[in-house]
Order: C-alpha cells, then structure tokens, then sequence
C-alpha cells in the first residue's frame, strides 16, 4: 500500500480520541482509548508493521474524493469507477444520550451510491505500537482482538475470514444498500457484543450530526472566511480531552519536518505555551465552555509546580508531569524518516516564555470569560515573583533548541508580558500584589529588549542577544502590545523578516521559516519546512501596521489568501509547508489553526473598516 501524502488524511474523533483516515479509505493512525495512548494503527509510520484498517473498491482505476458532512467532523471518503461509486462513512459518536455514554466506537458506514461496488476490507490491528502481538478470533457478531493490554472488538454483519494479522473479506452493495463496521472495546475474554444494525448506525450518525451542528452554531465569526474559521474551530474541538479540558498540540507522533530527518517529535501534549492562543481564539469566535474548561486545566497546573516555584513547559493531557520520550526502534517511521519518538523531553527544558503565555491567558479569560478566584491569584503572584528572580536566566527558548541555552528575545518579551498583565489584573481587580517589584523588572526588560534585542546593523530584533539572526517570533510583539505596530523598529523587523532567504529574510513565495538554520543552529541535524503559524503571524503584523498604510493592508490579505491555498482539500493544516506544498510534521496542528482564527479575525476586521 506505501505511503501517503500527510496531506491526502482528515480527522474523526470524539474528544477522547481521534483518527486519520486517507483518501484511499484506509484509517492509517488510531490511538485507543486517549489522545496519547498507545496506537492500534500506525500504518503512517511503518506501512509495513503500524497496522490499518482500510475498506476500498475492487478496482484498478479509481477516483478518491473526501469531504466533510456539512459543519460536522463526519467525514465522507467517495470512490468513482467506471462501474459505478460508493462511499464510506467514518465517524466517532457523540451527544450522545446518557445510556450511551459507553459508545466510544468507531463506525465505518459502507454505502452504494450509484449502481454496484465490490469492496475489500482489511482490519490488521498492531497493538502498543506494534510491539504487542495479539489474537484473532471469528465470533458470530464480528471478530475480537485481544492483545495483553488491549482488547477490541470488530462488530458487523458481514461474513470476516482471518488471517495472521487479523480479518480480511469482501462484499458488494448495490445502489442504497449499506453494510456497517464497528470497531469498540470489550472486556478481554468477552465476546465483541451484538451486532450494529445499518438502523442502529444511522441513529448515532444523526445524533453525532446534530451534535456538531449544534455546536458549531455558537460560533460568532460572520466575516469574510467563515466556512475556514469554522473547520478551524471544529479542528480544535477534536482536539480536546473532554474529561480534563486540555488541547493536545496535534494528534499525532513521529511525522518529519524532513523528509527522511531527525525531527520527529511527540504532539500529543498539552503546551503552557498554547494556553493564550487557545483561550483567545476560542473566546474570540464565542466557544466560551471550551475556554472555561481549558481555563480549569491551566488552573489545576498553578497548583501543582515544581519544587523550585516553577511551571513545566508541557504537560499530558490529564496533567501528569511524567512525559519520558523514548524511541520506538522498530518502527521505520514516515517515508524512512527516523527516529520515531514517543514522550517528549521538552518537559524538562527551561523555557521562560511560558509565563508570559500563561498570565495572558488569565488576564484575556477575566476580562472576556469569567473573573478568576483569589485562590488562582495567589499561585499566579507566585509564579510572577520568580519571574523577577529568573527572567535574566538563557533558556531552550519557544522553539525547543537541543542546543546551549541563550538570551532568547521571545522569552524575554513573553516575561514582560507575564508581569505586565499580571499588574494590569492586579489593579483591574485590586488584588494584593508586589505592584513596585514587578514594575520595576517590567520596565528593565523593556529597556533590555531594546538594547540588547535591537541589532542596529540588522535593523531588526533578532533571536537572541548578541546575534544578527532573524526569528519569526518576534513578529507577535505588537500583538502582545509591547511594541506599537507602527514603531519604526516594528516596521523594520517586519520588512526584515518579509525578505526572501537569499536576500537575509525568512519568506518564501508568503511562506515563513521560523528562523534561518544556517545563521543559527539548533543541535539537530537537517533542515524543515516552512512554519505555517508563523505565516499567520506575519499576517497579522502586516494587518496591524496596516491601520495607517494600506498597502501592507493589503499585502496580509494576500499572503492570508496564498496561505489558504496550502491547506489541504479538508481545509487542514500541518505544522509546517515543504518545498513543493506537501504537508510536513504533526498533523493537524492545533497552534496553525488558533493562528489562523486570530488572523481571520483580525484582517477582516480592519478590511470591514
């Protein structure tokens, strides 16, 4: 079977869990029964041993088309031959009735469209990231496979055979007849349960559309992107863990930002870092339960800091702290691109921005969602005293460097945003606070940044003390209100960065490098795509200074509009754009999409001026 483009994939879930399923009807990556279990089907990172679970036409030449049921995370797969067209399907259900709560399945509807289909299906598990063998057993509703930690259950009407790495068979629908797959978990030793009847299926298809109608509905975006903004805002609520709140930074593990590189890393985690830009994109377009929930997660994480009064970077998604990042040798990963890595040893890096990310968060969740306690307060006066004590400390910085720690300009700016709003939230609500500390540290890290941040030959801010490398990050500091968008010195670093590579800047055809892996290094071999949250970014750079110069107004909408054409044919985003337009690392990302909101958002606000 091979591989497929990261981007030829959409996205299913239930807010527990998700799945990807490719264009050619082959669902190529399932954890179970959480985001950061342990796969059942890896087949994207070793076609050969990750396992899948494909249904597709008996045939040589064949159309494949997907799309989603209208403002739903359903998602449709067609086939088109010449002898006719079928389709699967796939959906996770939810609102659900509390009697059914348990239904954390997955169901695959197959369905004649037009005239007859011969369909093939091939379920072969790998459990534990296929590193457990398991056994394959025929039961008269289905099939099970029981592993040592894992037992799940294939349920359907249709006749399985088995073989050494599960069950396999063929059917034929004509035009509106439909069979139904089930895969569930059940009690090992047990049988799979009673068979999902195509009614049965149909009434948690209804429920699971109304369902995400009805949410989506909440959604205030009326401007001029709105289909976007909305699969934007149905991404992320995949990607949360219901029973915590938490957003996971992507679904997935080990895709490469290289083509065969190193730089494989582990998103199924929770970023402090992520917090302001979730908060802020889900209160912005009205998903206010969302951000009360995430707001409950980040909470719970003030009470629990280090031994030292420090956070930790990341965190897993029911707040466990304990994130080891092994490899797992086995797997070949992506197209040959290993090491496969699990866990994430970002956990134990320093990296002062997260501070500023955090009392962002709180201080946008008091203003637009709900006040917060003196309790949250009085961990969060905490956490700004040891600002003041360590924001003169290098660090790993916002792009997790496996490299010496330096004098990152971002982690210096997001400190001052953490003691700025924290002083802002302390007057607006008169809290006690150390008001002539925490002001004194502000205003020293504003002059620093702009002594020490500022390289007069670049004529821009750059990536750390004492350097002339440019960093895309820098682009947020008239978001956060450090800088106003129209300082000469912004106008500056803005142009800086918007300049080809081979003219010194980090922009290529509208698409934006992080930074520029030959003036900087760090300690990782190879090289990676472009970074599509900081072509958001710039866009909203461009979209501010645009309030007094209409031609940088007007350069943001187009990259916005250039932007758009990269995602893929589901409206999703990858973390990052390689050479050619094809997807490169976790997908989808979650931060490319806040990104994206907050970019929308904002650009069709000046352009209805």
């Amino acid at each position: 079977m091979g591989y497929q483009p990261i981007e030829n994939y959409g996205i299913i879930g239930n807010m527990h869990t998700t799945a990807l399923v490719g264009k050619n009807g082959s669902i190529d990556w399932f954890c179970f029964p959480r985001h950061d279990s342990p796969s059942v089907f890896a087949a994207i990172l070793d076609h050969e041993k990750g396992g899948h679970f494909r249904i597709y036409p008996s045939y040589d030449e064949v159309t494949y088309q997907q799309f989603y049921w209208p403002e739903t995370n359903v998602l449709v797969t067609r086939f088109l031959a010449s002898c006719g067209v079928g389709e699967i399907v796939d959906f996770m259900p939810v609102g659900l009735s509390e009697r059914q709560r348990g239904y954390h399945w997955l169901v695959r509807q197959v369905r004649g469209i037009r005239s007859r289909m011969k369909f093939h299906l091939e379920c072969y598990p790998a459990f534990n990231y296929a590193r457990d063998s398991h056994q394959t057993m025929i039961t008269d509703s289905g099939a099970s496979f029981q592993s040592p930690t894992l037992s799940l259950g294939l349920i359907t009407d249709i006749p399985l055979n088995k073989n050494e790495r599960g069950v396999y068979t063929e059917f034929t629908l004509e035009a509106d007849q439909a069979a139904v797959f089930v895969l569930r978990y059940m009690e090992s030793g047990s049988d799979c349960g009673p068979s999902c009847h195509q009614q049965e299926a149909q009434q948690l298809f209804e429920a699971t559309v109304d369902y995400w109608r009805r949410w989506l509905s909440q959604c205030i975006y009326q401007g001029k992107w709105r289909e976007t903004v909305e699969r934007s805002a149905l991404v992320l609520k995949l990607l949360t863990y219901e029973p915590t709140g938490a957003i996971v930074a992507a679904p997935t593990c080990g895709l490469p930002e290289e083509l065969g590189g190193e730089r494989n890393w582990d998103y199924r985690y929770t970023w402090i870092r992520d917090a302001a830009f979730t908060l802020y994109g889900l209160l912005r377009i009205g998903f206010t339960e969302e951000a009360a929930q995430f707001m409950g997660w980040l909470e719970a994480r003030c009470h629990e800091l280090e031994p030292d009064g420090a956070l930790q970077t990341v965190y897993a998604i029911d707040g466990r702290h304990e994130l080891k990042e092994e490899i797992l040798e086995h797997l070949e990963g992506y197209r040959g691109s290993s090491p496969v890595r699990i866990g994430n040893g970002a956990q134990k890096q320093l990296q002062l921005d997260i501070y500023g990310e955090l009392m962002d968060s709180v201080y946008l969740f008091n203003k637009y969602g709900a006040p917060i306690s003196y309790d949250l307060w009085t961990h969060l006066r905490r956490l700004l005293s040891w600002i003041c004590d360590h924001w003169q400390l290098p660090d790993e910085g916002i792009w997790e460097i496996r490299d010496e720690r330096k004098h990152h300009v971002y982690s210096k700016l997001m400190c001052w945003v953490a003691l700025d709003r924290g002083l802002r939230l302390a007057d607006k609500r008169s809290f006690p606070a150390d008001r002539q500390r925490w002001l004194k540290e502000r205003d020293c890290i504003y002059e620093e940044i702009n002594l020490k941040g500022w390289n007069e030959e670049c004529q821009a801010f750059v990536q750390h003390y004492g350097s002339c490398s440019l960093d895309a990050s820098n682009l947020i500091m008239p978001l956060v209100f450090f800088m106003s968008p129209n300082d000469p010195r912004m106008l500056k670093t803005i142009d800086s960065i918007n300049r080809m590579p081979e003219k010194g800047g980090l922009v290529s055809n509208s698409l934006v490098y992080r930074y520029n892996l030959e003036d900087t290094g760090d300690g990782l071999e190879g090289e990676e795509g472009t970074f599509n949250l900081c072509t958001f970014w710039l866009v909203e750079a461009l979209t501010r200074a645009g309030r007094r110069d209409r031609d940088r107004l007007n350069q943001a909408r187009l990259i916005f509009e250039e932007m758009l054409s990269y995602a893929n044919h589901l409206g999703l985003y990858a973390e990052q754009t390689g050479v050619s337009g094809e997807a490169l690392g976790n997908f989808p990302q979650a931060f490319t999409h806040l990104a994206l909101i907050s970019a929308a958002w904002n650009l069709d606000k000046e352009l209805s001026k």
